[in-house]
């Protein structure tokens, strides 16, 4: 076993009575520690590792993918091989079960060194949660342990061409024909679309209308290969080109029912429940962007000179600099709280949508800001700063845009306000 190999392993035991279990109707989780703002000896390994190979594995390929939209498999594959990929897997399937807030820990030092290659990454890990939160431990062992055994991928397939933030208001159906469903329907923006093994898809399984949200839609896991699953062309997006991003389409595809998440109607509740343990990690990402953007500003501004001294020295530049320090410094204290309440099995989801987007905010600013210290090198794409600000942009609109969370966060205030004033 190599050194590396031996690291990931030696964080298996990390915060293992803390992860919360496979059940979307399991019992919570007592918490048994406070706030601490120190890593333990197995987090800061953890950590190091995913530093060490963000700066050997993908800081000196990350062009490349960006100028080529190429899927980063050498580097995934890589990731899988050290124990970076697949860690929260439940351990009667393989893996490790480690937590939310490792998760992140992990997701933000990939991301410094690219967004494109940690959305690829994550991604299968927005797509397996589904699963790891509602799957039977049948479904789990054979699409989750799948990942463990060989270098997969899966995908999280909700959004549709005219039914992105709008869950509810999705089209793709499934109907119900014996012991099997039959989907039919057309999702659009789905990351690792080509590239994943299986998918978890959504599909409106009532079609009354008037039927909530919360009873139309069913989960289903639906297999890449199977007939009638068609992924799209490629799309060429603005930013974090690694990633791969296309339309899915589904014909006539037979989906037997112990590919059931829960049961019938429980669709929605999966997806929604989803989002309160991989909105952190998308937080987490976009920290990591922030602070590539400072790292790289700061340098540069101790490195350029105008009138005689390096820019840093100009106060106009180095309150940029603060400003940037302290949104990366709050956007991951707001991930690391999220984190940690999901891990204890506290209800996180307003603090999962002010993680999410606190950070994102955070993320384009920071690199915008880096951008104007580079002055016209930051436009020019020698430099490494053009890059981050294509990134940032889709922390804003992926997994629910910064007007979703604004919904989110304001509603559950409005709620909370007037049950204090009842």
């Amino acid at each position: 076993m190599n050194p590396i190999s031996q690291i990931a392993r030696a964080t298996r035991p990390i915060y293992r009575k803390l992860s919360t279990t496979a059940s979307l109707s399991s019992a919570k989780p007592i918490p048994t520690t406070g706030y601490c703002f120190e890593l333990s000896d197995e987090q800061k390994a953890l950590q190091e590792l995913a530093r060490k190979f963000t700066k050997d594995e993908i800081i000196p390929n990350a062009a490349h993918y960006d100028k080529t939209g190429e899927y980063p498999w050498p580097i995934v594959k890589k990731a899988w091989e050290v124990g970076l990929m697949n860690s929260h897997i439940p351990e009667h399937c393989g893996g490790m079960n480690l937590g939310v807030f490792d998760q992140c820990l992990v997701a933000e030092e990939i991301a410094f060194g690219c967004t494109g290659v940690m959305t690829a990454m994550e991604a299968s890990g927005l797509g397996q949660a589904p699963v790891i939160l509602a799957g039977t431990k049948e479904q789990q062992k054979k699409y989750l342990g799948r990942l463990i055994e060989e270098p997969l991928v899966a995908a999280y397939c909700v959004t549709e061409p005219v039914a992105g933030s709008d869950v509810a208001g999705i089209k793709t159906k499934a109907e119900k024909k014996g012991d099997e469903w039959i989907l039919n329907g057309q999702k659009m923006w789905i990351t690792n679309g080509g590239v994943a093994n299986w998918y978890f898809v959504l599909a409106r399984t009532n079609p009354d209308p008037k039927c909530p949200a919360s009873k139309a839609f069913t989960g289903f896991i639906v297999e890449r290969d199977w007939p009638g699953v068609t992924p799209g062309r490629k799309e060429q997006n603005m930013g974090q080109r690694a990633s791969d991003t296309r339309g899915i389409t589904f014909e006539d595809v037979r989906i037997p029912k112990e590919n059931v998440l829960i049961g019938e109607g429980a669709g929605f509740k999966i997806a929604m429940g989803t989002f309160d343990k991989t909105r952190p990690p998308v937080g987490a990402g976009a920290t990591g962007l922030a602070q590539r953007a400072l790292y790289e500003a700061t340098k540069y501004s101790l490195e350029r000179k105008t009138f005689g001294v390096p820019i840093a020295h100009h106060q106009a530049v180095a309150f940029l600099l603060a400003d940037m320090a302290v949104g990366v410094e709050t956007a991951r204290l707001a991930w690391m709280r999220a984190a940690w309440m999901v891990d204890h099995g506290q209800k996180n989801t307003v603090l999962a949508s002010v993680a999410k987007l606190h950070a994102s905010e955070i993320a384009n600013k920071a690199a915008s800001d880096a951008v104007q210290i580079f002055g016209g090198n930051g436009f020019n794409q020698d430099y490494p700063v053009e890059k981050l600000m294509r990134d940032a942009k889709i922390y804003q609109i992926y997994e629910g845009t910064s007007q979703i969370q604004r919904i989110i966060i304001s509603r559950e205030l409005l709620a909370a306000a007037k049950q204090s004033n009842a």
